[in-house]
């Protein structure tokens, strides 16, 4: 046995954690033991489109699996699909989407690369971009990637074929995506792939065109879609119901404070490194009444803001939020009022049109008081606006018991 690596079942509890789909995992303890065996890492990749600036929570459950694989020992490969943004992933479009220029895209992948390495070993991670080959791709060796793979298995895709029976424009470069970032596989001689689940047919056509090309087909390796902080829906800036990775520790905090009961165990899954074991044991507490789940929610959120912002950050927010919101009993789970987008609005004329203040003038004077926070944050400028021209979502607290969460969708 080699000392470098943990055994095989060591290492696949590890992998296992929060996973969705291993195909197939019977391949993947075949590739561990080769590993284990020779000594040699596995090549374990991501690749991501820089479609846009900012990562939330969402985005890390994939890169932690990354992490996981990078802790173990592996080779842990941040592809960036510079050239591949340009071209525009149709999984989950109902319509064609808009390429972004090369200026969008560079400006994109410096920013995501600061944010990864909150999660990432910078000195560990091999970084690359695949515009390295696809940039040198000729028309024959387009032309010949094409004939390794059928049309119609293509069309079986279920964004394609849902957008086929209601008879919407599905443009031929989109039906090139899967193809030109399998070429992505093949050149990085990966052994296994991650991916969210609605990336497992990128992923299927990825493992197959590496055996077209004469390599052994990699493992595809997928993780749940996140649900945002409404607990319905996927994380998503645009539907505001998310937590940014670089958003101040307060506001992180008291954003991860208001999911549900229920949404926080899928949390901790897949947003810590907390053994399965361990959950199941924290799960059996709160369900017998022996641990407050208030507890176990706010050890969550202390060790999420803690990975982005270090440990002495989630410990100070934890504070906060114990001193300002539980002791004058802010309720788990403040109410939501939808708002429309607008522009900017004071936040004194906010709170009395929300009724959270009598009138303009008592908002005004609660804000002078210090009685008015907005994510935790006191704000004592009367002249304090909130920017309602986007979708996002704020916790608003007006003197000791009244909370509300507005959203913009």
């Amino acid at each position: 046995m080699n000392a470098k690596f943990q055994s095989v079942d060591a290492q696949l509890d590890a992998i296992r954690k929060g996973v969705a789909e291993i195909i197939p995992e019977a391949e993947l303890r075949t590739k561990l033991e080769a590993s284990l065996k020779s000594g040699k890492p596995l090549r374990v990749y991501l690749g991501v489109d820089p479609t846009a600036p900012d990562l939330h929570l969402g985005h890390t459950v994939v890169l932690r699996k990354l992490k996981h694989f990078q802790d173990l020992g592996h080779t842990a490969v941040f592809l960036i699909g510079d050239f591949s943004a340009m071209i525009g992933d149709p999984t989950g479009q109902s319509e064609t989407r808009p390429p972004l220029t090369r200026e969008e895209v560079d400006v994109n992948s410096r920013t995501y690369l600061a944010q990864v390495f909150k999660i990432l070993d910078r000195e560990k991670t091999e970084v690359r971009y695949n515009s390295e080959w696809l940039d040198k791709m000729s028309s024959y060796d387009i032309v010949r990637l094409c004939g390794h793979y059928r049309l119609a298995r293509m069309l079986e895709r279920e964004d394609f074929s849902s957008r086929l029976e209601k008879e919407l424009p599905i443009s031929v470069h989109e039906l090139l995506y899967p193809l030109l970032t399998a070429m992505d596989a093949v050149n990085l001689k990966s052994d296994v792939e991650l991916g969210a689940t609605e990336q497992k047919f990128n992923l299927l056509v990825h493992r197959e065109i590496q055996r077209e090309y004469g390599l052994p087909g990699e493992v595809a390796l997928t993780m749940p879609i996140l649900v945002g902080l409404d607990g319905q829906r996927k994380m998503s800036k645009s539907l505001g119901n998310y937590v940014g990775i670089t958003e101040p520790p307060d506001a992180m905090f008291g954003k991860l404070m208001s999911i549900s009961d229920q949404l926080m165990w899928l949390y901790c899954d897949l947003l810590t490194d907390l053994p399965s074991a361990e959950l199941h044991k924290l799960r059996a507490e709160v369900e017998r009444g022996a641990k407050h789940p208030m507890d176990v929610k706010m050890d969550l959120a202390r060790r999420i803001v803690s990975d982005f912002h270090g440990a002495q950050a989630g410990a100070h927010a934890a504070q906060h939020f114990q001193k300002v919101f539980r002791d004058r009993e802010a309720p788990e789970e403040a109410p939501i009022h939808k708002l429309a987008r607008g522009g900017k609005k004071k936040l004194a004329a906010l709170l009395a049109e929300l009724a959270l203040a009598p009138s303009r003038a008592e908002a005004e004077r609660l804000i002078k008081q210090g009685g008015v926070e907005v994510d935790g944050a006191r704000v004592d400028d009367v002249r304090y606006e909130l920017d309602l021209s986007a979708a996002g979502s704020w916790l608003l607290r007006a003197g000791k018991k009244k909370f509300l969460r507005i959203v913009v969708d």
